[in-house]
């Protein structure tokens, strides 16, 4: 039986809109604060030779360097200020919250409310100060060796460095205030814009390529159905649910006895969402940055690494399989999903499992499920993020195409959808709550008062 709740959300109008001025204003900040983001990528690290840089990211367009473009959203091919995009924090922020899950002190910290909260984010922005910090001196080295700057030296170097990580320290400000005063996750959103932006220009390079017969018609139509097929599946996997039932007994509240009601705890097939995926991939992303813009200078050790890990070279398949789907369950155990307290909270709610008992048992039956529900979720991610780099390396496509941006660009797309669905239904019940009080004052204006005799 559908809810009153989900009766009101599927009758909720995207007319609604025009009426909604909070969540309206919301989405003007959000795009206001996206468009800096965009220009910020335009704006050049000073020192930088434009055009030996222009050379050298048109030989390295259909391999690494297309990938490092797409997730800056074309920052790092024009070296712009904003090069090392946000995947700094992001890597800071996943490690402060593992290092929350397995050091009792953070974790204690983290239970201690807003205050807590706090904490923990100042420390995520001190790490990644000392992440930028490192990656931008790795890429200002490299810049150096690869002779893509015009005057080199150790003024060239701590300029890039202040420069690249004072990009991304802004790049962190701006998510932090989309995500609290305007709509959606910021960083997501951030990482969201930089691929879509990017991608007029590679569907063009793509249809060119095919009008010059350097692509036969058969191949375009098939990764056309291709990128279909992938959104189709990933919408479908990312909505999936494993469902278990819980039921409630029968109790008293008050002079009321409540009858017992059955529920379920829906287990998402893919809990971690998008992290795997993107902590995989900046992983990834650090040694091969260095190697590439290092050049012909580069020691025989980090040839070897831009070698064996270029993309859709075994090895990088390989271990960037297995870092998906370690990060998947290390995640979601750690993280988004502890069996452990879900047990407890449903212990606390006098819920169970039917003929599980409570505690450790439901404890165990849930990791059970989880562990299962975890296969098929990391082999979808892995599957996703890995076959669009097989087949763009069998289709010789001119341009790069990962399953990891599709995944981001899908999930972060419904996500924001959600978000503004639940101001439009929150704006909606407000307005009836409005108008029932509306209703209730007219009648206690229409009351007539005593009759005089």
């Amino acid at each position: 039986m559908v809810s009153a709740v989900e009766q009101m959300a599927a009758n909720t109008s995207w007319a609604a809109l025009g009426k909604a001025t909070d969540l309206r204003n919301r989405i003007l900040f959000t795009l206001g604060l996206l468009i800096v983001y965009r220009l910020g990528t335009f704006i050049p690290v000073p020192g930088i030779d434009g055009n030996a840089l222009r050379e050298f990211m048109a030989e390295v367009q259909t391999g690494i360097g297309g990938m490092l473009s797409m997730f800056t959203g074309g920052a790092l091919g024009r070296m712009g200020i904003f090069a090392l995009g946000i995947m700094p924090y992001i890597s800071a922020s996943i490690i402060v919250q593992l290092l929350t899950s397995m050091v009792p002190a953070l974790e204690q910290l983290k239970k201690e409310g807003e205050q807590g909260r706090k904490k923990i984010n100042q420390y995520t922005r001190y790490g990644t100060v000392g992440l930028a910090t490192l990656q931008a001196y790795g890429l200002a080295v490299s810049l150096q060796n690869g002779e893509l700057v015009s005057n080199p030296g150790m003024f060239f170097i701590m300029s890039c460095v202040i420069t690249l990580v004072g990009g991304t320290m802004f790049l962190m400000w701006l998510g932090e205030q989309i995500t609290a005063r305007g709509i959606g996750n910021g960083i997501s959103l951030i990482i969201f814009v930089g691929i879509i932006a990017e991608i007029p220009a590679a569907l063009a390079n793509f249809f060119a390529s095919g009008r010059s017969g350097a692509i036969s018609p058969a191949v375009i139509v098939g990764v056309i159905v291709m990128v279909i097929a992938t959104i189709a599946f990933v919408v479908f996997m990312e909505r999936a649910l494993r469902k278990i039932v819980i039921q409630y007994p029968r109790r008293q509240v008050g002079m009321k006895v409540m009858e017992g009601q059955n529920s379920h705890l829906p287990i998402k097939v893919n809990p971690a969402g998008v992290i795997p995926a993107i902590f995989a991939s900046s992983l990834l992303l650090l040694p091969t940055t260095i190697s590439t813009f290092s050049g012909s200078s580069t020691n025989p050790i980090m040839q070897n690494i831009l070698l064996y890990f270029a993309p859709g070279r075994p090895l990088y398949l390989a271990f960037f399989t297995l870092m998906i789907v370690f990060f998947a369950y290390f995640y979601t155990f750690n993280v988004s999903f502890k069996p452990e307290e879900v047990a407890d909270n449903l212990k606390n709610q006098n819920g169970f499992v039917p003929g599980i008992r409570p505690g450790q048992k439901t404890a165990e039956h849930i990791e059970f499920v989880l562990n299962r529900v975890l296969v098929i979720g990391s082999a979808y991610l892995a599957a996703v993020c890995l076959l669009p780099e097989i087949l763009r390396g069998q289709m010789n496509i001119p341009f790069y195409f990962g399953g990891t941006s599709v995944l981001i660009v899908v999930s972060v797309t419904m996500d924001t959808i959600q978000q503004v669905q639940s101001h439009l239904l929150a704006h909606q019940y407000e307005s009836l709550i409005q108008k029932s009080q509306l209703r209730g004052k007219n009648k206690t204006r229409k009351k007539r008062g005593p009759v005089r005799r």
